[in-house]
């Protein structure tokens, strides 16, 4: 959330080096276009998955439109989403092949970057709790949609839940893209964590230092893990290291923002008002918060008493939700109401992709949880994970940065002009350039 165009300027440079063609060489493949949207961004973001992609799909369909006017052909598509923006380029994908967007142009790449797939997950500390009691409170329709308690569907789903139903137009379209990449920051991401970015149950990252996590990393792309493994017997305990007291003074780094943090002896006068500071930022963060998210419940109003956005809307959830009442129709007509009817193969009309259903029983039981780290991810979050993982051609890349406070901006060279630290993620947006197909 809270993101905007300038986010991703390094991005945009990046791809434009890697793949853009040279104005002195005249190629006869074809020529990258790029669009940054920008209809969807800052206090707009508030607005919801939704609406975000309305804005965005209408932005995408107007500057095909320029291109045509100008007398060329848009052929071939693909779709790069960061953060929030990876959720609103699935509901994207699933509007423009309702309308028929697919049937001319072809896709190609479809990638997530440090994206919640599966919205927020919960995780048994203080933080993590208040952080589910505020969210979906003062994030507006977007937090309730993070954390999986909106009603979005006209059977009171979650949109996430929705995205993630194979028997949808938005799973579906996705399986149209031959190229479907996730890339996710293995540690250190305090705004995505890792399980709902790789759309993975496990966290074997989590306590890589106690678990002797082996980590190779690929020799081109800095940061970028290239495998991992367990190894078959646990490590030895480390034997700390032993920093005399004056170090650990030096190098005290309080819980605020970088730019605050400071260098001794800066930092301990940064701690020594911390009772003052702390209470500050908490009490402006959640007047902030309040104010952009009443602007935004005034939006949405508006936005649903206009006549032709909310048919465009209704009209999505209406398709969704006779798909699904034509799926459970078949399967009672076709074997009867006497014996509980088996997994069936759910077929895109369009794309002729076939997906074989699995008989999995999720089972929610404390005993599942994984034993390395603890993760309490819903029944709607599991069933997400499993159904986004039936994919044949998804593909994970982890990226690794250490000693960072937060990684969710530096894996994307977020603002390399205030925070040089920032470069360290190039490496992954290399990655991402190199596999990115024309």
């Amino acid at each position: 959330m809270w993101g905007n165009p300038t986010h991703l300027a390094h991005m945009d440079k990046i791809i434009h080096e890697v793949k853009g063609s040279d104005e002195n060489t005249v190629s006869d493949g074809p020529e990258l276009a790029v669009l940054v949207a920008k209809t969807n961004s800052d206090e707009s973001t508030y607005d919801g998955i939704d609406w975000g992609g309305e804005r965005v799909a209408q932005e995408i369909l107007e500057e095909i439109q320029k291109y045509e006017n100008e007398g060329k052909k848009v052929t071939r598509f693909s779709v790069t989403g960061y953060s929030l923006g990876g959720l609103l380029a699935r509901y994207v994908i699933g509007i423009l092949h309702q309308n028929k967007f697919f049937e001319k142009v072809t896709p190609v790449n479809f990638n997530t970057i440090a994206t919640p797939h599966v919205g927020i997950p919960r995780f048994p500390s203080f933080f993590s709790t208040i952080a589910h009691y505020i969210g979906p409170r003062f994030l507006s329709r977007t937090g309730e949609q993070f954390f999986c308690v909106d009603k979005w569907s006209a059977k009171g789903r979650p949109l996430l839940d929705v995205l993630a139903d194979p028997d949808h137009v938005f799973y579906q379209t996705l399986l149209l893209f031959p190229n479907i990449r996730v890339y996710a920051n293995a540690i250190n991401d305090l705004t995505v964590p890792y399980v709902t970015a790789a759309i993975e149950e496990d966290d074997l990252f989590a306590e890589y230092e106690k678990n002797g996590l082996e980590i190779e990393f690929h020799d081109q792309y800095k940061h970028v893990v290239k495998s991992y493994a367990i190894p078959s017997s646990p490590p030895p305990p480390r034997e700390r290291e032993k920093i005399s007291l004056v170090t650990r003074i030096r190098n005290l780094r309080p819980p605020v923002p970088p730019v605050l943090q400071g260098v001794f002896p800066l930092n301990l006068l940064v701690y020594a008002l911390l009772p003052i500071l702390f209470p500050t930022f908490v009490s402006l963060a959640l007047v902030r918060l309040s104010i952009a998210s009443h602007n935004s419940r005034t939006r949405l109003k508006a936005l649903e008493i206009d006549e032709s956005n909310y048919e465009r809307l209704s009209r999505i959830i209406a398709k969704l939700e006779s798909n699904v009442e034509s799926v459970v129709l078949d399967m009672y007509d076709s074997q009867g109401t006497t014996s509980s009817p088996s997994p069936l193969p759910s077929e895109d009309p369009i794309g002729g992709i076939v997906i074989q259903q699995d008989s999995e029983v999720v089972d929610d039981s404390p005993d599942s949880q994984p034993l390395t780290h603890a993760i309490l991810l819903s029944p709607v979050q599991r069933r997400c994970i499993q159904n986004l993982n039936k994919i044949p051609q998804l593909q994970k890349e982890r990226a690794f940065f250490v000693d960072v406070l937060n990684s969710h901006a530096m894996i994307v060279c977020r603002d390399v002009k205030r925070f040089k630290l920032h470069l360290e993620g190039e490496g992954v947006l290399r990655h991402w350039a190199d596999h990115f197909e024309l």
